[in-house]
């Protein structure tokens, strides 16, 4: 009886260890959380989910990353310690909600001339691969995108000077709501997923932000007045970021994927960038609002407005041990991507809103 005890238990135990062993159990996927503070239908959260579902189709389902958009998992303000501090695995944000955390990059904020979300975005890309700022150390950046140049959407004045703006109560945030008070406009500091009750109630006259905010967060259906003010205008550099712990942790042939999958959404959230802004400024059209021409002389002067603060910008950075060479040489370099880039959008005949 002891010996079919022993013979029973042997046979138990080689069971199990096959099984811990199998294909099937080496083989668990990798499970991850990807958050993102768009809109489940916003154009940028679609590409989010896409993503997920191409990591999980090119890992042969090694990798599965479970979505959180619409920042149920975490906000757009706290995305960044968010992923850092493993509330995600992966998380997107732009930088201007984390205003100081990100202060090399921040350099890219700036009214440098950039004709569309796409090629700002490339540019953002060239700057982190050519410089690697040590804020991003944390983390496993997998790409970075912008949104088109910014725009002043308004409910009753329409902005054609930068006198027309004195007195206007604009949303933004970071480094173009020191230029926008620069040139006599007011920065209320609103989040996105506030900002059509904040234009029903008053609480602002407009906000300045791409002109794709017009059907994504659907600003088109009360904005009257949208100013070409893109000559000038600044735009707002996104992350898509990993924890590095989660990121160390992944097979070398998943690592691979990750890079691959990333370098081809890096180009399809620079498309729809400029898409999104085409469809914002048709759905504000279809809405009966108004695309107000926006002289080139006054965007020259809004640009120019720019200087202080580009001034406090070096002196911060020079603050925190940079040089202040190195900082006019970050400039130096956005301002020589930019054609090269606007010559490559035309070649890949990506759509563009202004031109």
């Amino acid at each position: 009886m002891k010996r079919m005890v022993v013979v029973l238990m042997c046979m138990v135990m080689t069971g199990l260890l096959v099984l811990s062993t199998s294909p099937a159990a080496a083989q668990a996927p990798v499970k991850l959380k990807f958050s993102n503070f768009f809109a489940a239908t916003h154009q940028y959260a679609v590409l989010g989910q896409q993503f997920c579902e191409e990591i999980k189709k090119s890992t042969n389902g090694k990798v599965e990353i479970t979505y959180y958009p619409g920042g149920i998992l975490t906000t757009a303000t706290k995305m960044f310690e968010g992923v850092v501090n493993g509330v995600s695995d992966l998380g997107l944000a732009h930088c201007e909600y984390t205003r100081g955390r990100f202060p090399v990059t921040e350099t890219l904020s700036f009214p440098h001339g950039y004709p569309s979300g796409y090629v700002a975005g490339q540019v953002a890309n060239d700057f982190f691969t050519q410089f690697r700022p040590k804020e991003w150390d944390t983390v496993q950046v997998l790409w970075f995108y912008s949104t088109g140049p910014q725009i002043a959407s308004t409910v009753k004045k329409p902005v054609r000077s930068l006198e027309d703006l004195k007195g206007l109560k604009l949303r933004t945030a970071g480094r173009p709501a020191d230029i926008l008070r620069n040139v006599g406009g007011t920065p209320v500091a609103v989040e996105m997923a506030d900002i059509y009750d904040g234009l029903q109630r008053g609480v602002v006259d407009g906000l300045l932000a791409s002109m794709e905010v017009q059907k994504g967060w659907k600003t088109g259906e009360i904005i009257k007045y949208a100013s070409l003010t893109h000559k000038a205008g600044t735009v707002f550099t996104f992350y898509v970021v990993m924890n590095k712990n989660k990121w160390n942790a992944l097979p070398e042939d998943a690592k691979k994927v990750f890079r691959e999958v990333s370098q081809q959404f890096q180009h399809k959230y620079g498309v729809a960038s400029n898409d999104i802004d085409i469809e914002g400024r048709d759905y504000l059209k279809k809405n009966g609002g108004q695309v107000i021409p926006f002289p080139d002389e006054e965007a020259a002067k809004w640009a120019k407005a720019a200087d202080p603060i580009m001034e406090r910008h070096i002196k911060d950075l020079e603050g925190r041990g940079y040089k202040k060479a190195d900082v006019e040489g970050y400039v130096k370099f956005v301002k020589e991507r930019i054609p090269y880039w606007t010559a490559k959008e035309k070649e890949l005949k990506v759509a563009s809103p202004y031109y």
